[in-house]
């Protein structure tokens, strides 16, 4: 049953998550790169399942998944989010980082600090908490028992899961089936990447990866102050167009957390 799917996705807004010097461009890219294209997936349930092909539209230089210099703290081996830049690095030895883009919604800054991905799931399923149905029976009382894992599903193809001491954080690093939100500030949900950027974590990163999620400080040290685009993308203050930031009537760091 496809419970009016894109809709109910947008409600939803992810809510299974708790509690160098060029001047960047969001122009679109005249092709899409081969690790971009359609291709066939294995579904939920073993049958065939087309995941789409990245408009060029979507893909931008603060989108794409791309190999750069690494500035943090991190060894190679770590999975370093930055919701505030809306980017993720996987560090790599000699000082570089394949580096991608992610939607951010409000649950992906509630959570800073240090974990480990204890848990990997290809389609993965999403269940409501108990309180979230009691709260908005309208919208979760419906998938009390569970939405499976498809194209229908918010958290897109893979899904990898933060833990901490040994307790689900709630934290996710998903896939999605909104392409044109990734590099956003979005209304609720964790850290969205494209599902083909997901599936390429999820074959190199095995359990047990270290997880840094930076905190606004963190990001501002690392990444320096950011700006919204016209577009919704956070673009740095050096590679932004002048007087970017007073178009909307915001400092630097304050128009870059507004989402």
């Amino acid at each position: 049953m496809r419970l009016y799917p894109i809709a109910l996705a947008v409600l939803l807004g992810l809510a299974a998550c708790a509690p160098s010097q060029p001047t960047a461009s969001t122009a679109p890219s005249k092709t899409v790169p081969s690790y971009y294209e359609a291709r066939t997936d294995i579904g939920p349930n073993g049958e065939p399942v087309e995941i789409k092909a990245i408009k060029t539209a979507y893909l931008n230089e603060r989108t794409m998944r791309t190999t750069v210099p690494y500035n943090g703290p991190e060894g190679a081996g770590t999975i370093v989010v930055d919701p505030y830049a809306r980017v993720l690095y996987y560090v790599q030895d000699g000082g570089m980082a394949e580096r991608y883009g992610v939607a951010v919604g409000a649950a992906g800054k509630n959570f800073a600090g240090e974990g480990t991905i204890a848990r990997k799931a290809t389609w993965p399923s999403w269940t409501p908490t108990a309180n979230m149905v009691s709260s908005q029976p309208e919208l979760y009382g419906p998938l009390k028992g569970g939405m499976k894992g498809g194209l229908d599903n918010p958290l897109g193809s893979r899904a990898l899961y933060l833990y901490q001491n040994g307790r689900d954080t709630y934290y996710r690093i998903h896939g999605t089936l909104d392409p044109s939100s990734v590099g956003k500030a979005t209304s609720a949900g964790c850290i969205r990447m494209f599902n083909q950027d997901i599936m390429d974590m999820f074959e190199r990163v095995p359990n047990g990866t270290r997880v840094k999620v930076r905190t606004q400080a963190e990001s501002v040290r690392y990444e320096g102050p950011v700006v919204e685009s016209p577009e919704g993308y956070a673009l740095p203050v050096n590679q932004a167009p002048v007087n970017e930031a007073a178009a909307f009537g915001a400092s630097p760091v304050e128009s870059a957390y507004r989402g």
